[in-house]
């Protein structure tokens, strides 16, 4: 098959996002703009970039290996997600918001200590590194496959391309880049689904060739008890994962913290049946798939489907997606770094072109580190085993003992340390030594259940001997008088820094109406070339054109507030 058309789609586009990163070079001044944008970025922005941040090829390839395999069941598993970013939303992003940190990681120390935030950052950066260098390799073996690239050369180009504009442009780099993401990824599998339907033969024909239980909310391992177990998990990921909560401290208020979790669970209450459709389509086609094959499935059913060109635009959608995800975590993993260890314990003199120079070589560091875990998923088990199993392992132990300091006085940085270090010990063992030594293996149900539930049973224990014991932790005091210095600080913010951030929002706004007048354009270059789909393709980018005005008219209001800035 020639791939020249879809090369040429992936080049481009690649090199316009490598050239949005270029253009936000000179935004970040200092370590508030560069890694949470100020603190003024619009919610629905902040959105947005959530929910591509949570979004990535693996979805494509896990997800959509199940969906082939059980069918509903995989929508089932997504919609979790939308409830857990309802319940983040009414409670947990507001407190993020409102305790004046600008990570998560910048919390734990003020609230639970030093000493806790230390272990904390070693143990995430090491999570983070390992869960999104394991999202890297799905796209590189869908790029290649589709392709015919070999896979280590194209894990490697596509990792470097991906580290590239986050180091160079920081947070706003990764969300403008994040809204063009969506909005390819968008197009190519509103393309795909109606193309999908009519190569299965229509509704009738898809549901008479898959299994009676193929739209059961439940199946095989995937069982009622691992979805509830799952949404535990869910609620923790999404309201405190601390990339997420890089998105609700970089808004202006708790309210809008609380509006990028809303518009995150709006999407995911969608975009699960859209997005898992054409892989269950794909059965009917072709039922043949099994084992390692089924996280084919979607690459297979956009290869049968998708013109030239059109394929190129869904690959470019699948990679960016991807890169959106690890770009997310590369960039809170940086400011990790940067804020939290270099500025908090090597060099808390450090002047702000010293930090940013670390933050900029620091997202190179770890990029590399996410690449070489790339290389190494497909002798890991797959995708599938490699995100379930890390997430039910680290889940729990690690997030929610700080959302459990959200809102309670009593725990303490040493009932920390322990909580989580019971949490993790038992999850390393039932995962890693019990099959070993006693050749006893947890179900994917217990397994989600033991790795989130033990630490909440855990903490609630805690809770209630501190309440009978009437134990307040000595730290929360400390908290307490530093968020009301933090408070304070922020009342006297100069107008010139204010400008600054207006004008860098402003910029990052007309950018994104850029990116999606230059989307549309390509889109309207493809439906003149591609055999099929070419009147539907033309209607997505006139859509896109029409959008490409809201983001404009923001940045226009962003002028009249540099113009005449707030005193203070």
């Amino acid at each position: 098959m020639n791939h020249t058309v879809d090369t040429i789609v992936i080049f481009v586009f690649s090199a316009f996002v490598l050239g949005i990163g270029l253009l936000f070079a000179r935004t970040g001044r200092n370590l508030k703009s560069f890694f949470a944008g100020g603190e003024a970025v619009p919610w629905s922005i902040g959105g947005l970039s959530l929910f591509m941040s949570f979004f990535s090829a693996g979805t494509f390839v896990a997800w959509g290996s199940i969906a082939y395999k059980h069918g509903w069941v995989a929508i089932t598993i997504q919609w979790t997600m939308c409830i857990g970013a309802l319940i983040t939303g009414l409670w947990l992003a507001p407190r993020w918001k409102a305790t004046g940190n600008l990570t998560a990681a910048e919390f734990i120390r003020s609230r639970l200590g030093t000493q806790v935030q230390k272990i904390f950052i070693y143990v995430f950066i090491l999570v983070s590194v390992f869960i999104k260098g394991s999202v890297l390799y799905p796209v590189a073996k869908l790029v290649s496959v589709s392709l015919d690239l070999p896979l280590v050369p194209c894990t490697i180009v596509l990792g470097l391309f991906m580290i590239a504009y986050t180091a160079v442009g920081g947070l706003w780099a990764v969300m403008v880049t994040d809204i063009l993401q969506f909005v390819i990824l968008s197009a190519a599998v509103f393309i795909l689904l109606p193309l999908s339907l009519q190569k299965a033969g229509g509704v009738d024909q898809f549901i008479q060739h898959v299994p009676s239980d193929f739209f059961s909310w439940f199946a095989g391992e995937y069982t009622i008890g691992f979805i509830f177990s799952f949404l535990i998990y869910h609620i923790c990921y999404i309201g405190g994962n601390w990339t997420f909560v890089q998105r609700y401290t970089s808004v202006d208020s708790p309210q809008s913290a609380r509006k990028v979790a809303f518009l995150f669970a709006a999407l995911y209450l969608i975009s699960p049946v859209i997005w898992m459709l054409p892989p269950m389509l794909y059965r009917s086609i072709n039922p043949t798939l099994s084992g390692l094959d089924t996280e084919n499935a979607y690459l297979l059913v956009c290869k049968l489907v998708l013109p030239p060109g059109l394929l190129g635009l869904m690959l470019t959608g699948m990679y960016f997606s991807t890169s959106a995800s690890a770009n997310t975590a590369l960039n809170a993993v940086s400011a990790v770094f940067t804020n939290d260890i270099y500025k908090g314990f090597l060099k808390p003199e450090a002047t702000d072109l010293q930090l940013m120079r670390v933050a900029r070589l620091s997202s190179w560091f770890f990029g590399l580190g996410m690449i070489v875990i790339a290389l190494l998923v497909p002798a890991a088990g797959g995708m599938v085993e490699v995100v379930l199993s890390i997430s039910a392992i680290s889940g729990g132990p690690l997030l929610a003992p700080p959302l459990w300091a959200l809102f309670f006085k009593r725990l303490t940085g040493k009932a920390t340390l322990w909580i989580s270090g019971i949490g993790l010990s038992a999850n390393l063992f039932f995962k890693i030594l019990a099959p070993w030594l006693l050749h006893f293996k947890l179900s994917r149900t217990l397994e989600t259940f033991i790795g989130i539930g033990l630490p909440l049973l855990l903490l609630l224990g805690y809770e209630l001997w501190a309440v009978r014991t009437s134990k307040i932790a000595p730290e929360y005091e400390e908290y307490l008088n530093n968020k009301r210095a933090k408070k304070a600080e922020q009342l006297f913010v100069k107008d010139a820094e204010r400008v600054s951030i207006a004008q860098q929002n402003r910029f990052g706004l007309r950018i994104i109406a850029f990116a999606l007048v230059f989307t549309a354009c390509m889109l309207f270059i493809l439906s003149l070339l591609t055999t099929s789909g070419s009147i539907l393709t033309a209607g997505i980018a006139v859509i896109i054109l029409f959008a490409a005005v809201i983001p404009w008219k923001a940045a226009r209001r962003n002028t009249e507030q540099i113009i005449t800035p707030e005193k203070v």
